[in-house]
C-alpha cells in the first residue's frame, strides 16, 4: 500500500497499475482534468503539478517544500508519503488563487491549454521565493511552453503574484498539513501491486539491496524522467520497479575536506548549491539542464545510470575525476566514473548492483575548470555537444589535463590524444591548436537531427579554443554558452 495527500484528502492505494502516471491518475481515476497532456515527454509543461514534502531545516523547524513536477513523467508510486496539488486545488471558497487572478488580470491566457501548467509553476515560484527577479521567474517558467507566444503577460503575472504575495489557504493549513504528512510518513516498504505488475518502495539502502537482489530484473525508478518515456512514448510495460526516492541515505549531500559525497537519489536541483559553490560552471550548466520541473525530479545518479551519451553531468564529473560507489548486497566498490561507461548504454554495473553515491573532489586553486553546452535552445534542450575542461598549469606549463565530452561518442568520454598533446607543454595558442587537431583522433562523431558530425567536431575544437581565450582574457568570459 502507498498513502499520500491529494491536497487534503488522504488517498490509500493498493492495487493500482505501477505504470500509471500521476497525469492519468488525476484525469482518469479522480476526475481532475485540469492537468493537461501536451507531449507526454516532459517537454511542454502543460501537465505541471506541485508536490509537497515534509522537510526539516538546519534549526530543526519543520516545513513543507513545494516543487513543480511533470506529472506525465511521474509514476503514482513516487507520491508515497507526500502531498499532491493540482490546479483544481488552488481555488478556495469560490475565490481564485492569487496566481490565477494574476494570469487573468495580466491577460496571460490565450487558447488556455497550457494555462494550468503555467499556473502551477507560478504557484511553486510564489511558494519558494518572496520577491523573484526576472531570472528566477524565467527559470521557473522555462519548462512551460505557450504555443500562442504569450510569454510577456505571463511574466507580468509572475511579477504581480510573487512580489508582495499574500498568505493563502496552504499557509493557513500548513500546521495541519505537516501533522497529516507526519501521520502518513512511511515506516515500512511500500508497494503497488496490480497482480502482474508491482512497484516496491524501500526506505533504506539495506532494504533496496535486498529487494534488488530478490528482483534483479526490476527497473530502478528514481526521478523517472527517462524511464517513464518507455511507458509514455514507447508504450512498453514495466513489470517490476523499485522506487529509490524514499531512501533518505541516498538523498544526502555530505561535504568533507577533500570531497563531496552526493547520494544517487538526490534531485539535480538539490545538487546545485553544493556543486555551484565549488565549481560555478557546474552550477551554470545545471541551470540549463532541461527544465526546473525535470531538475526537481531527475537525479544525479539517474543521469549517470541511464548511460546516455548526451547526458549533461557525466562529462563534467569525468573531467573533475569523480567516482561512483556501487552497492550490491553488503558489498561496495568504488569506481572512477570514466570507467563506469563501456559502450552505448552498457556500463560496468553488475546484476543487482546500483549506484549508491557519487564522490566529487573539492575544488583547488590550481584547477582551471570550465564547462560548455552547445544546444539549439538556451533552455529545456539536450546537448549537441557538452564539453568540460580541467587543466593544471604551473609556471606556464600544463602539468595535468582532463578533457571530457558528451555527444561525441557512444559514451561520455575523455579525449586522450588531446590531453597528451597538452600535458608537459606550455599553455600557448600553438599548443592549443595542436590539441584541437588531436580531437579528430579521439572522436568520430555521428550525424543526427541535433547536429552533423562535422559540426560536432568543429564545435568541440572551438570550445577548446574558447576555453583558452577565456583563461587568457577572463574579462570576456561567458560560461556554458549556447550556440544556435
Amino acid at each position: 500500500m502507498i498513502q499520500f495527500l491529494l491536497n487534503q484528502e488522504l488517498r490509500s492505494e493498493h492495487a493500482l497499475d505501477p505504470n500509471l502516471t500521476v497525469l492519468n491518475y488525476l484525469r482518469e481515476h479522480v476526475g481532475k482534468s485540469g492537468t493537461k497532456e501536451g507531449c507526454a515527454s516532459g517537454d511542454c509543461g502543460a501537465c505541471t503539478v506541485v508536490v509537497g514534502e515534509l522537510q526539516t531545516d538546519d534549526a530543526g523547524r519543520e516545513h513543507i517544500r513545494y516543487r513543480s513536477l511533470n506529472s506525465c513523467l511521474t509514476f503514482v508510486s513516487s507520491l508515497h508519503g507526500k502531498q499532491l496539488i493540482s490546479v483544481e486545488d488552488l481555488k478556495h471558497k469560490g475565490e481564485l488563487h492569487s496566481v490565477q487572478k494574476a494570469m487573468v488580470e495580466c491577460h496571460g491566457s490565450q487558447c488556455g491549454f497550457c494555462t494550468p501548467g503555467f499556473v502551477m509553476s507560478l504557484f511553486a515560484l510564489q511558494k519558494n521565493s518572496d520577491a523573484p527577479d526576472h531570472a528566477k521567474a524565467h527559470e521557473a517558467l522555462a519548462g512551460n511552453l505557450c504555443r500562442c507566444t504569450g510569454y510577456r503577460p505571463i511574466l507580468a503575472a509572475a511579477e504581480q503574484s510573487c512580489c508582495g504575495k499574500q498568505p493563502d489557504q496552504f499557509d493557513a493549513r500548513e500546521a495541519e498539513t505537516i501533522a497529516r504528512l507526519k501521520a502518513i510518513a512511511p515506516t515500512d516498504i511500500g508497494e503497488l501491486n496490480s497482480g502482474d505488475k508491482r512497484c516496491l518502495v524501500p526506505l533504506t539502502v539495506a532494504d533496496l539491496a535486498d529487494l534488488y537482489d530478490a528482483y534483479p530484473q526490476a527497473r530502478l525508478l528514481a526521478g523517472g524522467t527517462d524511464l517513464a518515456l518507455e511507458v509514455t512514448q514507447f508504450h512498453r510495460t514495466l513489470p517490476v520497479m523499485i522506487y529509490v526516492g524514499n531512501v533518505a541515505e541516498m538523498k544526502r549531500i555530505d561535504t568533507f575536506e577533500d570531497r563531496i559525497e552526493i547520494g544517487a537519489a538526490t534531485a539535480l536541483s538539490d545538487c546545485y548549491e553544493a556543486l555551484n559553490a565549488e565549481y560555478p560552471d557546474f552550477g551554470e550548466l545545471l541551470h540549463r539542464f532541461a527544465s526546473l520541473q525535470i531538475r526537481n525530479q531527475g537525479t544525479l545518479g539517474g543521469n549517470i545510470g541511464n548511460a546516455s551519451p548526451i547526458g549533461d553531468s557525466p562529462p563534467l564529473l569525468i573531467a573533475l575525476g569523480a567516482q561512483v560507489v556501487l552497492c550490491k548486497g553488503e558489498t561496495r566498490r568504488t569506481l572512477n566514473l570514466e570507467d563506469y561507461f563501456i559502450d552505448y548504454k552498457v556500463t560496468a554495473r553488475q546484476e543487482s548492483e546500483f549506484i549508491e553515491k557519487i564522490i566529487v573532489p573539492r575544488a583547488s586553486a590550481e584547477q582551471l575548470f570550465r564547462a560548455y553546452k552547445v544546444s539549439k535552445r538556451l533552455d529545456d534542450d539536450i546537448s549537441a555537444v557538452c564539453a568540460a575542461f580541467n587543466l593544471r598549469v604551473e609556471n606556464g606549463v600544463i602539468t595535468d589535463a582532463r578533457m571530457a565530452f558528451g555527444g561525441m561518442a557512444a559514451i561520455p568520454k575523455r579525449a586522450a590524444h588531446c590531453e597528451a598533446a597538452l600535458i608537459g607543454a606550455p599553455f600557448t595558442n600553438t599548443v592549443v591548436e595542436r590539441a584541437c587537431a588531436a580531437l579528430a583522433e579521439d572522436f568520430t562523431p555521428l550525424s543526427d537531427f541535433r547536429a552533423s558530425k562535422e559540426y560536432r567536431l568543429l564545435s568541440a575544437q572551438n570550445l577548446l579554443r574558447k576555453y583558452f581565450i577565456e583563461l587568457q582574457t577572463p574579462h570576456i568570459e561567458t560560461r556554458v554558452t549556447a550556440y544556435v
